[in-house]
């Protein structure tokens, strides 16, 4: 296995001083085996194209390889980074290609022309930046065929809350309008150098072929933020600033006007966008 020829990942960040930097929310995953779980999480790779964020010494980078992946593209900003994926770059002749930029400035519909699988230990201090970026394309259904990402714990459980619930909120609804998500598994913060204070999960998340239900993206989010921005306040006061007259039109798109945004489910939500901005 080739992978295996290829030094630790131990000796790779001594040998490129690749301390992890707070300020890029870098912390390195050295289980090979744990990176490969995660790279099968992403699903089947055999023949695809993976799309990898913030590779760091390149950990994963290499899992995916292993796994089969026809190609892996990645983008790393970190400079430093670079001679190490070179290094895998040579033992996978062909198959890796590495982009040196940051990838909430890249517009990946254009890296690719088919949609493509996205795995990545994603930098905390982007994850959820990323992830609203993939989730709030124009084009739909987008570049990606799947999200295979690593959050905080806190945030994973965003995602995939339901209405009523400690974690839902404005991320929960953007997420589940457009696309079905589920926690894989938790990643102890032992397996990272340096540790982070918190726990992490794998997160996967695949497209809808459409939304749940028929709303303006940029209209359900206007609504989510009034709504959830006082969250404690019933509909009809925390909605007054997108209208006066909000009860009635809470009224109008079938709901109560005293609920709060916390006991909306994502439909309810979108009705609510097809009143206020009809």
């Amino acid at each position: 296995m080739v992978l295996d020829e290829l030094p630790p990942l131990r000796e790779v960040i001594a040998t490129h001083g690749l301390a992890a930097k707070k300020s890029l929310g870098q912390n390195f995953l050295l289980d090979l085996n744990l990176t490969r779980r995660i790279a099968r999480a992403a699903g089947p790779l055999e023949g695809e194209t993976v799309y990898e964020v913030g590779p760091g010494p390149g950990g994963l980078t290499r899992a995916l390889l292993a796994e089969g992946a026809a190609r892996v593209i990645t983008v790393e900003r970190d400079a430093r980074c670079i001679p190490a994926l070179q290094q895998i770059a040579a033992a996978y002749p062909g198959k890796l290609q590495i982009i040196e930029d940051d990838a909430l400035a890249l517009d990946e519909a254009k890296l690719f022309d088919k949609p493509v699988r996205v795995a990545a230990n994603l930098p905390y201090n982007v994850g959820t930046a990323l992830l609203v970026k993939w989730l709030s394309a124009e084009t739909w259904p987008p570049f990606w065929k799947s999200l295979t990402l690593m959050f905080q714990r806190e945030v994973a459980e965003r995602l995939v809350a339901k209405p009523d619930t400690e974690h839902y909120g404005r991320l929960s609804v953007l997420t589940q309008w457009r696309a079905n998500a589920k926690i894989q598994f938790d990643v102890s913060r032992s397996a990272f150098v340096p540790p982070p204070k918190i726990t992490s999960s794998i997160v996967h998340i695949e497209p809808l072929a459409k939304p749940v239900a028929d709303a303006r993206l940029s209209d359900l989010e206007k609504v989510t933020a009034a709504a959830f921005g006082q969250r404690r306040k019933m509909l009809r006061q925390s909605l007054k600033s997108l209208s006066p007259d909000a009860e009635r039109m809470v009224t109008e798109a079938g709901l109560d006007p005293t609920a709060r945004a916390e006991t909306l489910s994502v439909s309810d939500f979108s009705a609510l966008t097809r009143t206020f901005f009809p």
